[in-house]
């Protein structure tokens, strides 16, 4: 029997988070948890607490299907908007690794603007 692997992607942003488990070709979604499925207080979605649960019923539905080990594919908004993935990240990385699962690659998967369109905020930017 071989080891089965799976891919988690994982989607960053300052205001949520999202995990999405594929199979290895990242065809089929097997399950996919948001930070707003596991906390109560809309504030915490982005929170490290909420990737952490997210990323904990990740797991558990990963042992269901037999699946062993996963790649990693962290991504921030991107484009026009913050190429640094929000603070989940980390944390939903860390709890997939302590669940019992094997991690093989971790990469970045962000979208990098070629000079794409404008920033929103106007010619002089969000002025606070």
């Amino acid at each position: 029997m071989t080891a089965k692997w799976g891919i988690a992607n994982i989607f960053a942003s300052y205001n949520n988070v999202m995990i999405t488990l594929t199979d290895i070709t990242g065809a089929e979604t097997i399950t996919k948890v948001t930070g707003g499925m596991v906390v109560k207080q809309a504030k915490d979605q982005s929170s490290p607490y909420a990737a952490q649960k997210a990323a904990e019923k990740i797991a558990e539905v990963a042992k269901e299907k037999e699946i062993i080990g996963i790649h990693v594919r962290v991504r921030a908004p991107g484009g026009n908007k913050s190429v640094s993935p929000g603070p989940g990240a980390q944390a939903a990385i860390r709890a997939l690794t302590r669940a019992g699962l094997k991690i093989g690659r971790i990469e970045d998967v962000t979208p990098i603007p070629h000079d794409g369109t404008k920033k929103k905020g106007g010619r002089r930017g969000r002025r606070v």
